[in-house]
C-alpha cells in the first residue's frame, strides 16, 4: 500500500506525526483497536490530514514502540515495523495484525482497557464488544456456550417434527448431544436453548411490519413472536405469504401465477438472518419489513469476518459462521447449505422469476453493528401498471421532488444522466465530474441513485468488478425525459449544441443550414 494513495485516518489506518513518548496511550489504544479488529497500520511522520512530513530518529522511535508495546500492551500483539521512504523523507509504518488472542488490553495509569476501532478512531469496548471479543479468544462462540437449562426440564418436539417432515428420518433424541444442544452433563447449550419447545433467550424475537407505501409510514399489519428459532422461520413465512401478493397472468386456457418474491429466496435470506444474527447483543431482534416494492431483513450483527458485505464479490463472501452449531442443525434440516452460497443462492433463485429484471437484484448491506437483505418485488410495476415513480414521472414529477430526498439538485446530476444512458464505467464518470476519490463519488451519485433505482449496475452480482458499468433504469430515462420537456425545442437544441466539440458543432450547423435552404 502507497502511502501516497492513502487520502485521510480510517478504520484500517492512523496517522500520527510524531510518536509521544510521554503519551503512549495516544498511540497505543491504536494498537489495541487494530489487533482486537481486522489489524491496520499506524503511520508514524505523517500529519493528521494525511501530507508526509517525516521522523527523526526512526531507530530510536522503533525501539522505543517495541519497548512500550511490552510494557502496556497485553497479550502482545503481531506487529511488523516498516521503514518507508518518501520524496527523500522517512516514514514508519506500524502494521499491526488481527489477533487470535483477544481481547488485547492497554494496560497502564491503573486502567485495563480493550480499544476497538469505529470509523476512524480507537474507543474503549462496550460490554457487547468485550463479550464478542472473549468468545474469539477464547476460540468458543455464543452457541456452544453451557446455560443453565437442564434438557430433563425441556421439550424439542418442534425440531423433532422438523426433523421428521424435511428429511423423512425418525428424530433420536441422541441427537440433542451429536448435534451440540446438551453437554454430558445434561445442560442446554445456548443452540438448544434457542431450539428448545420453550426457548427463554429473551433476544430471540422477530419483529415484522406491513408498510403502507414504499417508506416506513403507517403499518398496516405488524406481529411480533418470541421463542423457539424453527416456530420465528415459520412465522416469519407465514407473514410473508400473508401480506405479499402472487401476480397473474392471463393465457387462453386459465392464468398463470407471477409471486412477487421467489420464496426460496426469501427463505434462505430469513435462515442466514436466524442463523448468523449476533445473540450477544442482548436487546437485538430481527426486523423483517414489507413494502409495496421490497422487502428488508434486518439482524443485529455484521460479517463475522468484520468486512462489509456490499465490498465484497458475492463469488468471494467466506462461509464464516458465527453460531456453527445452528449452522450444523439448519444444515442437517435442509434449510441451508454449509459452502456459504446462501447469498448467491438468494440472487440465483430471484433470477429464475420470469418477471425478473437486472435492477431488481438482491442488495445485502452490512455494518459492524448489522446486515441487511432487501429482496425486491418482481410484479411491483405490474401491479400497479407501472411502479409510482413512472406514474409520477409521466404525469410531470419533477427532479426537485425526486432530488429533494436524496439531497441532490438537477445541476449537480444532468450530465451524469445524459452520459448514463449508456453503460458508463466509474472512472468516467469520476473524470466527468473532476472527482479523484472514487468512494466518495459514489457515496455522493451513484448510491443513493441506485437505491432510487434511477440507476442500475451491468453487473449487479458483482459490484466490484473491474467491468462494472452504470446506466440509467427505465425510471431514469422517464425522468430525463421529463425534466428536458420543459424547455422549448430551441433551447434544447442551444444545450444540445453547447455539448458538442467544435467539429460536431460545425457539421451539426451546416446540417441546419441545408435543411432552411431547402425549406
Amino acid at each position: 500500500m502507497g502511502i501516497e494513495n492513502l487520502i485521510s485516518e480510517c478504520t484500517a489506518y492512523d496517522f500520527k506525526l510524531m510518536l509521544e513518548e510521554k503519551r503512549p496511550k495516544s498511540w497505543l489504544k491504536s494498537i489495541s483497536a487494530f489487533a482486537n479488529g481486522l489489524g491496520g497500520s499506524l503511520f508514524l511522520g505523517v500529519s493528521n490530514d494525511g501530507i508526509v512530513q517525516g521522523l527523526d530518529g526512526i531507530q530510536h522511535v522503533c525501539e522505543t514502540i517495541s519497548s512500550k508495546i511490552r510494557d502496556y500492551i497485553d497479550p502482545l500483539p503481531e506487529v511488523e515495523m516498516i521503514p518507508l521512504r518518501i520524496n527523500e523523507l522517512e516514514v514508519l509504518q506500524l502494521k499491526v495484525h488481527c489477533g487470535n488472542y483477544t481481547p488485547y488490553y492497554y494496560v497502564g495509569d491503573g486502567q485495563r482497557i480493550a480499544f476497538v476501532r469505529v470509523g476512524d478512531e480507537s474507543i474503549p469496548a462496550t460490554a457487547e464488544q468485550m463479550v464478542r471479543l472473549v468468545l474469539k479468544g477464547s476460540n468458543k462462540t455464543f452457541d456452544s456456550l453451557h446455560t443453565n437449562y437442564n434438557v430433563k426440564d425441556n421439550s424439542f418436539s418442534i425440531l423433532a417434527n422438523s426433523f421428521k417432515q424435511r428429511t423423512g428420518q425418525e428424530w433420536n433424541k441422541k441427537y440433542l448431544l451429536s448435534f451440540g444442544l446438551v453437554t454430558n452433563e445434561g445442560h442446554l447449550t445456548n443452540a438448544g436453548a434457542l431450539f428448545a419447545d420453550d426457548c427463554n433467550l429473551s433476544q430471540s424475537r422477530l419483529y415484522c411490519t406491513r408498510w403502507n407505501g414504499i417508506e416506513k409510514d403507517d403499518a398496516i399489519n405488524d406481529a411480533e413472536f418470541k421463542g423457539n428459532i424453527l416456530l420465528l422461520l415459520r412465522e416469519s413465512m407465514n407473514f410473508v405469504k400473508a401480506n405479499t401478493r402472487k401476480g397473474w397472468e392471463k393465457l387462453p386456457n386459465g392464468r398463470k401465477n407471477k409471486p412477487e418474491y421467489a420464496e426460496r429466496a426469501v427463505l434462505e435470506a430469513l435462515v442466514n438472518h436466524f442463523i448468523h444474527r449476533d445473540y450477544t447483543v442482548m436487546g437485538g431482534e430481527v426486523h423483517l419489513d414489507i413494502y409495496d416494492n421490497k422487502l428488508a431483513i434486518t439482524s443485529p450483527g455484521g460479517m463475522y469476518s468484520g468486512k462489509e458485505v456490499q465490498n465484497i464479490p458475492i463469488d468471494e463472501i467466506s462461509s464464516d459462521r458465527r453460531n456453527p452449531i445452528l449452522a450444523d442443525v439448519m444444515a442437517q434440516l435442509d434449510y441451508m447449505e454449509k459452502r456459504g452460497s446462501g447469498l448467491k443462492r438468494i440472487c440465483n433463485e430471484t433470477k429464475k422469476l420470469e418477471s425478473f429484471k437486472a435492477d431488481r437484484m438482491p442488495v445485502f448491506k452490512s455494518t459492524s453493528s448489522q446486515f441487511m437483505t432487501i429482496i425486491y418485488s418482481m410484479e411491483y410495476e405490474n401491479r400497479n401498471t407501472m411502479n409510482s415513480l413512472q406514474v409520477e414521472t409521466k404525469m410531470g414529477l419533477s427532479w426537485e421532488q425526486v432530488g429533494t430526498k436524496l439531497g441532490l439538485s438537477w445541476e449537480e446530476v444532468e450530465k451524469l444522466f445524459v452520459t448514463l444512458q449508456l453503460p458508463t464505467s466509474i472512472s468516467d464518470l469520476k473524470i466527468l465530474y473532476g472527482w479523484s476519490n472514487t468512494s466518495k463519488f459514489k457515496a455522493k451519485y451513484v448510491t443513493p441513485l441506485i437505491e432510487a433505482q434511477l440507476v442500475c449496475m451491468t453487473h449487479p452480482d458483482k459490484p466490484t468488478s473491474p467491468n462494472q458499468r452504470y446506466l440509467l433504469t427505465e425510471n431514469g430515462k422517464l425522468l430525463l425525459a421529463n425534466e428536458n420537456s420543459k424547455t422549448d425545442a430551441e433551447e434544447n437544441i442551444n444545450r444540445l449544441i453547447g455539448k458538442l466539440s467544435e467539429e460536431e458543432r460545425n457539421i451539426a450547423l451546416k446540417l441546419l443550414q441545408k435543411g432552411a435552404n431547402t425549406e
